[in-house]
């Protein structure tokens, strides 16, 4: 007897988990709720771990698990550990595409208030969460006078390329990015195939979808990267990213594409949420933090 159609997705996807791919360094670990885990020491950590791994890098990548209270309050307080030991701190955001730059910058100067902020920037359009999750991290940005920048691109450039590849992308949008999209990366792929329900994707719409997540990473990288050419330069200043968790995993995303054009080394941090200790992979990034599963309101 063999299985089709819905109950064949069901098998397949108990077959790989995203969080144990054998992919970078060899191991497992696993991690109690509720604690910040070095990787590469085997060792419980806390944020000023974090901020002595980052000694002399200039990256810290947070990949987080959206609107997830614990997640947004550990981004903060990485933050604030980093301007703490003197580094000048940059933070970047998923969150905010870049025409939307302006806004950011007068949010970061305290020139406008929280609720002119948010409507004026779009926020629901751009993000969509409420806000409230992400408050500690534009607080946090605000006391300290932190420069903010938007990585994101906007999502119609990613909708055509997902519909028809990088054919798809207009004249305009392609002056605006990298002349080349790498999609050679094999582990980058296989992370995707898991996280798609742990089977290779195939056919054009797969790989138009797979196009799409090669076109976030690199220009999100392409976002940090430009920032800081441009900026003066300085020994002291760190980028930290703040991403979904899928684009930092096993430093194959936004790090590795940051990584490959030579701008810079970084530390990755990856979030998740489980009511019981987790088992990841140990090349899932320097460091992992596990949460509580987040009640959703009414559950």
């Amino acid at each position: 007897m063999f299985l089709t159609g819905p109950a064949l997705l069901a098998v397949m996807q108990t077959q790989i988990d995203p969080n144990r791919l054998p992919i970078g360094t060899k191991g497992e670990a696993t991690v109690p709720v509720g604690q910040i885990y070095d990787l590469t020491r085997q060792r419980r950590a806390t944020c000023q771990d974090i901020v002595d791994a980052a000694r002399g890098k200039r990256f810290v990548f947070l990949g987080e698990n959206h609107a997830t209270t614990d997640h947004q309050q550990m981004e903060a307080e990485v933050i604030a550990a980093l301007v703490g030991a003197g580094r000048h701190v940059v933070v970047g955001m998923e969150m905010y595409q870049r025409p939307k730059q302006n806004w950011l910058d007068q949010w970061s100067s305290g020139t406008i208030s929280e609720a002119d902020f948010v409507t004026q920037s779009d926020w629901k359009g751009q993000w969509g969460y409420d806000f409230a999750f992400y408050r500690p991290v534009f607080q946090v940005v605000r006391d300290n006078g932190l420069p903010l920048v938007g990585l994101n691109i906007p999502r119609i450039w990613v909708r055509d390329v997902g519909q028809q590849g990088f054919a798809g992308l207009p004249d305009d949008a392609k002056a605006e990015l990298p002349p080349a999209m790498d999609l050679s990366n094999k582990d980058h792929h296989a992370i995707f195939d898991a996280l798609m329900g742990g089977h290779p994707a195939g056919g054009s719409n797969m790989d138009n979808m797979y196009a799409a997540q090669v076109l976030w990473d690199e220009a999100m990288s392409d976002t940090a990267i430009k920032y800081l050419d441009k900026a003066p330069k300085d020994p002291k200043a760190v980028f930290v990213v703040i991403a979904g968790s899928g684009h930092l995993e096993y430093k194959q995303g936004i790090n590795w594409r940051i990584a490959k054009r030579k701008a810079g080394d970084g530390v990755t941090v990856i979030m998740m949420q489980s009511d019981e200790p987790a088992t990841v992979s140990r090349g899932i990034g320097d460091f992992v933090y596990v949460t509580p599963e987040q009640k959703k309101p009414g559950g």
